[in-house]
């Protein structure tokens, strides 16, 4: 028998419960994720997922929750600078970090305490 990965269809982040609002202003307004509906099986269990360029993001509650402070997901951007711009206007701290060769990355928390790294490639892979 044989297979073989395709990609990755979502990441999953941890949040507690009653995250959904400030996940719609962290993720949908201040990064301009759209929303997308949760199955109907699924809505019961709180939580809010997000399109973000051809995978998701699914925020999801956790009872005795914990944010990750070094496993993150890592989103690939164009124009990391205007990004960068519109999270300093929207009072999100930055920390810059240049130890990757050949791109521009910069770590951030969620309203959560979960660590974020956005980059962009100097040259696509």
């Amino acid at each position: 028998m044989s297979y073989r990965f395709v990609g990755i269809d979502h990441v999953q982040l941890a949040a507690p419960e009653g995250c959904e609002e400030k996940a719609r202003a962290f993720y949908g307004y201040a990064l301009g994720m759209p929303e997308i509906p949760k199955p109907e099986s699924l809505i019961s269990r709180g939580g809010v997922w997000f399109q973000c360029g051809s995978h998701q993001l699914h925020i999801g509650v956790q009872p005795d929750f914990s944010p990750a402070k070094k496993a993150h997901p890592a989103f690939e951007v164009d124009n990391i600078a205007g990004l960068k711009e519109k999270l300093a206007e929207d009072g999100v701290a930055l920390q810059e970090d240049e130890a990757l060769e050949g791109a521009t990355r910069v770590f951030v928390r969620d309203p959560f305490g979960n660590r974020i790294e956005f980059l962009e490639r100097k040259v696509r892979r």
